[in-house]
């Protein structure tokens, strides 16, 4: 690896941050409904809720998710009141995403006593994907699980299975752990997703691509259904300090292209690429709108669309 990798700390990482958006307990900081393909193969519509929550306790190094978080636990109630109120406003969907900008197992994110309500709100779907911390993962998921109707759906971050990138993103997890989190959940009849990052800091371009094509390798070898690839991206103050450093840069559009290209061809199960933001990360490219708009088709088809 041509790049040295240097390890931060808390305290360095939270330096480096800006101010957090301003938020409400009673009021998730956003929802939409999008269309994503679906375990069988077509595509399904997911209403999408970003919950409002205690902020993560786990200081990752390219998180930007603390932004719209709370420094406090919310109050009892908060969380399914957030629920109700998007999905007054949202239109039917048969699958809903459920994420806090951290771990939905986390106590002191959502409430345990709210997990029975909130059970309530979405026995509706057919699916209910939430995100979780693999250390997290415990005896209150499948408890979960059993008072849903719909099939349980888990994230987790692997971020990278490079053995001296993964130790500096400050996760706190060991690829052991992120093991024992999808034997465990699946033993309980629980489906996983993996986060992927494409290019994390501290790889060469080329290095960013074989590294996230051999993490989805990974996470399908383990029994993950869903691999969802995030370009990595600044926004957090720390990825911008690494910028400058030189020890990080944004992956070249094709990468996102060839990485997602690779991938599906694997045929090991669904692979996603994150869209978010990407018209304005790669403004200056050629043909940006044709190039991303066969991306989106790539995401909900599941195969391979002649290049642009």
């Amino acid at each position: 690896m041509s790049l040295p990798v240097r390890q931060f700390h808390d305290q360095e990482i939270l330096q480096a941050r800006g101010s957090k958006n301003e938020v409400s307990q009673s009021r998730p900081y956003a929802f939409l409904n999008e269309r994503e393909a679906s375990a069988a193969g077509h595509p399904v519509e997911i209403s999408t809720i970003f919950l409002t929550n205690r902020e993560c306790p786990f200081r990752c190094l390219m998180c930007d998710l603390w932004k719209n978080t709370t420094d406090d636990r919310v109050s009892p109630g908060a969380i399914p009141e957030q629920i109700r109120y998007a999905l007054k406003q949202l239109p039917p969907a048969s699958q809903i995403k459920l994420y806090n900008s951290g771990n939905f197992f986390d106590p002191k994110a959502i409430p345990p006593d709210d997990l029975p309500e909130i059970a309530k709100l979405i026995r509706p779907f057919e699916r209910v994907i939430i995100e979780n911390h693999p250390l997290l993962c415990n005896q209150t998921c499948p408890e979960f699980q059993q008072q849903i109707p719909g099939q349980l759906e888990i994230a987790l971050g692997l971020e990278t299975i490079h053995p001296d990138v993964l130790p500096a993103l400050n996760k706190r997890m060991a690829l052991d752990d992120f093991a024992r989190a999808v034997s465990f959940l699946r033993e309980h009849a629980i489906e996983v997703r993996a986060f992927i990052l494409l290019k994390p800091p501290f790889l060469e371009e080329s290095e960013g691509i074989e590294w996230a094509i051999r993490s989805v390798e990974y996470a399908f070898s383990l029994g993950v259904c869903c691999c969802a690839i995030i370009p990595t991206r600044p926004g957090n103050g720390m990825i911008e300090r690494l910028q400058t450093t030189g020890e990080f840069s944004i992956p070249q559009l094709s990468s996102v292209e060839s990485v997602l290209e690779h991938c599906l061809q694997l045929r090991q199960g669904r692979v996603l690429m994150d869209l978010w933001d990407l018209e304005s990360l790669y403004a200056d490219e050629f043909n940006l709108t044709q190039r991303l708009d066969r991306l989106s088709q790539m995401n909900l088809t599941q195969t391979v669309i002649p290049s642009v």
